[in-house]
C-alpha cells in the first residue's frame, strides 16, 4: 500500500494554513492509484470537509490532530439522512459515500470545533426561532420542501440550520474506525448510515455533556456492526441505533440489524445503550455485554412512539453496570422530543388504530443489570395500549434508588401523556407480558407501579 502525507502537496500542520486542497489532492492521488494510506502526522491540520476514497487507510498519528474549521459556507449541501428524514444538509467534516474498504485509524485527533456550532443552536431555542434566518438556513429550506412536516428529534429542523456531523459513511462497505480521538462535535459525532460490515474499536468520543444534540455514535440503518471497547461522553445519547423515522423512514425501510456491543464505557449522556427514537424501518438481532454506563441519565434506552414506526425485537444486553443515573432502563413509546402537544393523540391512553406507523417492541432481555443511586426511578416501562410490550424479561438485575434526590419519577425519561407518580419505583404500562426474575429493588416504598 503506497503511502502518502499531506506535505507531499502542500500541507502545513501549524494550525493556521487550510488543508483543504492538499487533503483533496491527497486523495485524488490515492483514488487514481486504485488506493492507499495517507498518513497525517504531528501537528495541528486546519481544513474544511474531505471526502474519503474507497480502498483507502486515513492514519492519525500520535501527536496530529485534524481541526475542522466552523464556518458553515464550507460545508456545502449533500443529500444525506438528517434526524431521521433523507434531505439536504451540511457536508460532513470527514464523508465518504459509495465506497469500500475505508480505515480510519491511529492514536491521533480529530476535532469538530463545535463551539460556534453549539451556540447558534443555543442562541435559536433562547430567542425562540422556529423558521429559517440565516442565508445558509434559507437555502436549504428551498432545497428541502416540505421540512414543515417532517419529523425531527429536537436538533432544530425548523430553522433548517442542519448542522454537519463530524464522521458519517454513506452507502459504504467494509468500514473501520480505530483508535483515534474525536471531540466537539458541531451535530452528530460518528454517523454510519447504510453501510454494511462495520468495526468501530477503541475509539475515544467527547462532547461538553451540554453541547446540544452531540450523540456520540448513531448507527443508522446499517448491517453487521461491532463497536468494540468504545469509551464515549457526549451531551446527548451515547451509543444509539436509528433506522429512519415515520413516513420516510418506512418509504427507505432499511432497518438496522445485527450490532454486537462489547467492554463500552458511555457517560453523562441522555441514554446509555439507545434504541431510538428513529424507528422506522425496524431494529433487531442486537446483543450487548459488559458495558459501564455509571453517570449516563438512562443506562438502557429504547425510545419511540406513536408515528415513528418500526419493529424492535431480539435485542439481549448483559452484564451491565450503571451508578448515579437518572433511570437505569427505560423503555419508552411516549417519547415526546419534536412533539410537545400533551393533547396530542401521540400521547393518548386509549388505543388508537394500529397502522404502518405504529412502533413495536418484543423478545428484549436485559440480564444481569447493576445499578445503584438511581436518582428518578428504579426503572420506566411505557409501551401502547393498542401494541404493548411483548416478551420482556428481566432477569438477575439490582437496582437501589436515591431517596434522598430531589430528581422525580415523572423524569425518568423524556415523554408526555402519563398520570403523575410520585415513588421511585419500577413503573410497568402497558407491558403485561413483562417477566421479572430474580430482580431486586432497593429504596422505594413499593418495588412496582403498575400504572
Amino acid at each position: 500500500m503506497k503511502e502518502l502525507r499531506l506535505e507531499d502537496f502542500g500541507g502545513k500542520g501549524d494550525g493556521k494554513f487550510d488543508n483543504t486542497t492538499a487533503f483533496a489532492m491527497a486523495f485524488s492521488e490515492i483514488a487514481r492509484n486504485g488506493g492507499g494510506k495517507l498518513a497525517v502526522t504531528k501537528g495541528v491540520w486546519l481544513t474544511g470537509p474531505i471526502d474519503i476514497p474507497g480502498d483507502t487507510t486515513l492514519e492519525i498519528q500520535e501527536g496530529a490532530e485534524i481541526s475542522f474549521v466552523d464556518d458553515p459556507d464550507v460545508y456545502t449541501p449533500v443529500f444525506t439522512r438528517w434526524e431521521g428524514v433523507e434531505c439536504f444538509a451540511m457536508h460532513p467534516m470527514i464523508y465518504s459515500t459509495k465506497q469500500k474498504n475505508v480505515t480510519i485509524t491511529g492514536k491521533g485527533t480529530i476535532n469538530g470545533n463545535g463551539k460556534s456550532w453549539w451556540e447558534r443552536r443555543w442562541a435559536q431555542k433562547k430567542n425562540g426561532q422556529k423558521t429559517p434566518v440565516l442565508p445558509i438556513e434559507k437555502l436549504f429550506a428551498k432545497l428541502n420542501p416540505g421540512y414543515e412536516n417532517q419529523p425531527g428529534g429536537g436538533g432544530g429542523r425548523e430553522t433548517q440550520f442542519l448542522r454537519p456531523t463530524l464522521i458519517e459513511f454513506s452507502f459504504c462497505e467494509n468500514v473501520t474506525i480505530e483508535g483515534v480521538k474525536i471531540i466537539d462535535s458541531p451535530y452528530w459525532t460518528v454517523h454510519p448510515l447504510y453501510v454494511k460490515n462495520l468495526v468501530l474499536k477503541n475509539l475515544y468520543v467527547k462532547n461538553p455533556a451540554d453541547a446540544p444534540n452531540t450523540d456520540g455514535i448513531d448507527i443508522d440503518s446499517c448491517v453487521d456492526v461491532k463497536i468494540l471497547d468504545c469509551f464515549v461522553s457526549v451531551g446527548d445519547d451515547g451509543i444509539c441505533l436509528k433506522s429512519g423515522s415515520g413516513t420516510d423512514g418506512i418509504r427507505v425501510g432499511k432497518p438496522t440489524s445485527n450490532v454486537f456491543i462489547k467492554g463500552c464505557s458511555v457517560k453523562d449522556a441522555h441514554g446509555g445503550l439507545v434504541i431510538g427514537s428513529e424507528t422506522a424501518a425496524g431494529i433487531n438481532t442486537v446483543t450487548a455485554e459488559d458495558c459501564d454506563l455509571n453517570g449516563t441519565d438512562r443506562g438502557i434506552r429504547i425510545k419511540s412512539r406513536r408515528g415513528r414506526g418500526g419493529d424492535i425485537f431480539a435485542v439481549h444486553l448483559k452484564n451491565i453496570s450503571m451508578d448515579n443515573t437518572l433511570c437505569p432502563i427505560a423503555i419508552n413509546m411516549y417519547y415526546k422530543c419534536g412533539c410537545d402537544d400533551p393533547t396530542s393523540p401521540l400521547y393518548s391512553l386509549e388505543k388508537q388504530p394500529v397502522t404502518k406507523e405504529t412502533p413495536s417492541i418484543k423478545d428484549v432481555s436485559i440480564i444481569g443489570v447493576k445499578a445503584k443511586n438511581c436518582r428518578a426511578s428504579a426503572g420506566f416501562i411505557a409501551g401502547l395500549p393498542e401494541m404493548p410490550i411483548d416478551d420482556l424479561v428481566i432477569q438477575d438485575c439490582e437496582f437501589s434508588t436515591d431517596e434522598t434526590s430531589k430528581e422525580s419519577p415523572m423524569d425518568s425519561d423524556m415523554f408526555l401523556g402519563l398520570p403523575v407518580v410520585t415513588e421511585k419505583s419500577f413503573r410497568v404500562l402497558n407491558a403485561p407480558g413483562a417477566k421479572f426474575d430474580n430482580v431486586k429493588i432497593e429504596g422505594p416504598k413499593e418495588a412496582f407501579i403498575y400504572r
